[in-house]
């Protein structure tokens, strides 16, 4: 699915950075959270499985709820992946920033993914829970594929996404 090109210019300032006022506040928390991810993990870009552990790390009431739903503990399963993605014998990593340039390929893909699906819910700003949900309905997701290994499919996670930002919304 193409993402119009007035889309994609919001997501992005001209000079890389992202537009700040397409996030709530909890959405800027996990993509500050994701930055930390990582360092913590030793890369020097940020990649999509680092936004699954940003929104971990700095999670909202949807996150919280979709995590509860799930059935697992949230300090474990950011561990476990904290712990998968960690590069070793890595000795700087340079300063990150929310930057295009510091933003892997299907991190930036993930970021218009999110703001296509606020666009489509009528929202101006980005929500951890479209940042959750885009991040599991995204071709090839590792994160999704990560879940599928200990047999939990995709969908069963978006499913249990969507529940869980519509309990958000509700109470």
């Amino acid at each position: 699915m193409a993402i119009p090109d007035d889309l994609v210019q919001d997501i992005f300032q001209p000079d890389g950075r992202i537009r700040l006022e397409v996030l709530t506040e909890p959405a800027l928390d996990a993509l500050r959270a994701t930055l930390a991810q990582a360092r913590e993990t030793r890369w020097d870009s940020v990649r999509s499985p680092h936004v699954f552990m940003g929104l971990l790390a700095a999670p909202d009431e949807g996150v919280l709820n979709w995590v509860d739903r799930l059935g697992t503990d949230l300090t474990n399963i950011l561990g476990q992946f904290q712990e998968l993605f960690r590069q070793e014998g890595v000795d700087n990593v340079p300063a990150l920033v929310l930057s295009r340039e510091f933003l892997s390929d299907k991190a930036i893909r993930l970021l218009r993914e999110a703001h296509q699906r606020a666009t489509e819910y009528q929202r101006s700003r980005i929500t951890p829970m479209d940042l959750l949900i885009s991040l599991l309905t995204t071709q090839n997701s590792i994160v999704a594929e990560c879940f599928e290994r200990i047999g939990v499919t995709a969908a069963k996670l978006t499913e249990l996404a969507v529940v869980a930002e519509h309990y958000a919304r509700t109470t």
